[in-house]
């Protein structure tokens, strides 16, 4: 199930939220009215993790996390590359299983969007 982490503040940046288990992080950003301007919804963990990005005004990425270099000493912070394979009917599956303590409207979005995703590709 997907747990409700930690909610941060980044100076000059949206406040935003982050969910994870075992499988997703979902990070949410939240306008100051209280509104979504986006999410980052990573899955895969810890074997092959991707990233589907939503951000309002801007669209959608569809990405591969590079966690860096395998060695804890000489470790580089993590990049998004571009990843275009999205296996969608097991992003949902999975996240419509995990997702039952997020709010309704959030969960609402993002399966929304992930559909909308999958429409438009």
């Amino acid at each position: 199930m997907l747990s409700d982490d930690k909610k941060t503040k980044v100076p000059g940046d949206y406040d935003r939220r982050w969910m994870s288990d075992d499988y997703f992080d979902l990070i949410v950003w939240y306008e100051p009215s209280g509104a979504v301007h986006g999410f980052q919804l990573c899955y895969g963990k810890p074997s092959w993790e991707r990233a589907l990005t939503w951000i309002k005004r801007r669209g959608f990425s569809h990405t591969e996390v590079d966690s860096g270099e395998a060695d804890p000493f000489a470790n580089l912070s993590p990049i998004l590359l571009p990843n275009g394979k999205f296996p969608a009917t097991k992003v949902m599956r999975e996240f419509m299983r995990r997702a039952g303590t997020l709010p309704v409207q959030l969960r609402a979005l993002v399966t929304t969007k992930i559909s909308e995703f999958v429409r438009k590709r």
